[in-house]
């Protein structure tokens, strides 16, 4: 079908970077890892979409790719993978048996890979499902299956709902399994509002306007001062990690308990959105309450977890880990566009080139919010309103 630019991270491109800052993943530097590269797209099959991307979001797996911190991906795929599962476009061509879209429709992506009896993703697109291809591209073709259409009148600019496809399905699943773990515990006569917190990023937040919008007390806790003014806005109570050193010791881990506990009349955290792993899964099982869940997604900083399970115990905790939601899932977080889900947005919105460099800033820790890449140059006119001058 031709050609068309498509950025890639190579088992190759990891080694030499790894090498070159001697392991040290800290010191890796994103952008030498993830390149503008060039593939072939296959023809559309009959229940095929070809896709013209528009925007996407920068996402933490293609963070994990780069840095082979968990698995080295690239090298189990072949040697090269082609990232990017999280993307807004426009239909251009449909195949023969495709009823739901039509050239013209803008539509949004999920990045369920091969789902399970039950729908859940054990592979995700892009990653490790074997021979997919990603979406930081200008172009696409993938299975009508794949696809959601665009909410364009739920309130959003263009760039806002570019970053939520990944990123609201995760929160909508996290925050149903959290409130239903802790309802089979502690039914709704018995308590019917609950303190909700969230560590750090997109996904917490949107997790966060989940809780709020239900009626529960919810607290966002980030080092960015920016990001907890924007959620500030939404009634959403910001804390400070820097304060805390970002839990570096078990002082800082215990003055934060304390700080919780202040926040929350000394009772602690109901549900907590936590990465269970790195720095703040101690601050997290610290801050929650007596019969407390702490839901996570992700690989995030490492595979593995150690805890005081007894202690765990004894306070009723459960740990809950969780993968992206279902197909279905993923459709009904979409209704959420713009009626809860309001991300917030890094000011800088980068070009299609400068896709390594939000991934790197992404992984320096250092956006304001969310970051967006626009691919194309030229919108189409049913989105060009939306568009933020």
């Amino acid at each position: 079908m031709g050609k068309v630019k498509a950025f890639s991270i190579s088992a190759e491109a990891i080694a030499a970077e790894r090498k070159r800052v001697n392991d040290e993943l800290d010191q890796v530097d994103i952008a030498r890892v993830v390149a503008l590269d060039t593939i072939e797209l296959p023809d559309p099959g009959p229940s095929d979409v070809r896709m013209r991307v528009l925007a996407v979001s920068a996402e933490h797996n293609v963070d994990h790719a780069a840095l082979a911190d968990t698995v080295n991906i690239a090298e189990l795929r072949g040697g090269k993978i082609y990232p990017g599962n999280s993307a807004l476009g426009e239909v251009v061509e449909v195949g023969a048996n495709v009823t739901r879209f039509k050239a013209g429709d803008i539509v949004i992506t999920h990045c369920n890979g091969e789902p399970d009896a039950f729908g859940y993703p054990m592979r995700i697109w892009a990653y490790d499902q074997p021979e997919s291809i990603g979406w930081y591209a200008q172009e696409a073709v993938l299975g009508e299956w794949q696809l959601i259409p665009a909410p364009l009148d739920c309130g959003l600019n263009l760039w806002e709902m570019a970053a939520l496809p990944l990123r609201a399905p995760t929160a909508y699943h996290l925050w149903r399994r959290g409130l239903g773990i802790f309802r089979i515990k502690v039914p709704r006569e018995r308590l019917a509002t609950l303190n909700v917190l969230g560590f750090g990023g997109g996904v917490s937040e949107l997790f966060l306007m989940l809780a709020k919008s239900e009626g529960h007390n919810a607290f966002f806790c980030s080092g960015n001062a920016e990001r907890r003014a924007a959620l500030e806005k939404h009634g959403i109570t910001g804390i400070d990690q820097q304060a805390f050193n970002r839990f570096a010791s078990r002082d800082d881990v215990k003055g934060f308990s304390k700080q919780v506990k202040k926040l929350t009349g000394g009772v602690g955290m109901h549900v907590v959105c936590d990465m269970l792993r790195g720095p703040v899964f101690n601050a997290g099982l610290q801050a929650a309450a007596r019969e407390g869940v702490n839901v996570s997604a992700g690989w995030q900083l490492d595979k593995s977890i150690q805890y005081d399970s007894a202690g765990a115990s004894v306070k009723q905790l459960t740990l809950d880990h969780t993968h992206l939601d279902t197909i279905f899932g993923c459709n009904a977080a979409t209704e959420l566009y713009g009626k809860v889900f309001k991300p917030t947005v890094h000011k800088e919105i980068y070009a299609f080139e400068d896709l390594p460099r939000a991934m790197h800033e992404m992984h320096q820790n250092t956006q304001t919010g969310i970051p967006i890449i626009r691919v194309a140059k030229d919108m189409p006119e049913s989105v060009k309103g939306l568009v933020p001058a």
